[in-house]
């Protein structure tokens, strides 16, 4: 019994269990096993101490208590894994928050797609600001997370048409170059106007998670703004 009340203690420490939960709820026994079976392998690449000189402590810290998620959840039966996630999937399960990546280079699209799936956001991507408009439209997104300069539709050009649709969109730009041309001006200028956030690539994905958590949930201002 120890055992169990220990697992969900850790789970629900790292942010895994609800997520866990409504991946039950959605998908079932085996998607769930899944998920809490390969969860430590793509955390402990986020929170590895060596990645995260900045927050040295913290990231040991939790890199600790992964391990000890890992030993935890090798040492017990599907069954028992199964009895622990069961126990919150008889209520309503919450909208989660949305995000949408617009992001054309694959590699980077695919971690931000899985790390903020894991985090418990409801994710969408697109690999250009035309495609990313027509998915904004039917997803409705909380936070555009988009690239600045991308093929058929640049970011900029995405972000004054969502707004159309979306005037109180939140919306967090990541670039290699925020620069003086014509489309690095009209960034400024709508940092300046509606409090967007930017980031420089390449970034650490603690960063990225830590600025999106601040930001989608209106914790306090962001620091983390940089580029401008």
């Amino acid at each position: 019994m120890n055992n169990k009340i220990n697992l969900e203690r850790e789970l629900d420490y790292l942010g895994l269990l609800n997520k866990a939960r409504e991946i039950y709820f959605e998908l079932g026994e085996k998607a769930v096993l899944s998920y809490l079976k390969s969860s430590y392998r793509l955390l402990s690449k986020v929170y590895h101490p060596d990645l995260n000189p900045e927050h040295n402590k913290r990231a040991k810290l939790t890199q600790q208590r992964l391990n000890m998620l890992k030993q935890m959840i090798g040492e017990i039966s599907d069954d028992d894994l199964l009895e622990i996630i069961e126990k919150g999937t008889m209520g309503q399960v919450p909208r989660k928050k949305r995000i949408l990546v617009v992001e054309d280079e694959h590699g980077l699209q695919d971690i931000l797609y899985n790390i903020f799936l894991m985090e418990g956001y409801d994710v969408r991507v697109a690999v250009d600001g035309y495609i990313g408009y027509e998915v904004f439209c039917q997803f409705n997104p909380d936070l555009l997370l988009t690239d600045v300069i991308m093929p058929n539709m640049n970011g900029t050009e995405l972000v004054n048409r969502a707004r159309e649709k979306k005037s109180g969109i939140k919306v967090i730009y990541m670039s290699g170059f925020f620069g003086t041309d014509k489309v690095g001006k009209e960034l400024q200028t709508q940092v300046i106007k509606y409090k967007y956030k930017t980031i420089s690539k390449p970034f650490k994905l603690s960063l990225m998670l830590n600025m999106v958590d601040n930001y989608i949930n209106d914790i306090g201002a962001s620091s983390f703004t940089r580029g401008i």
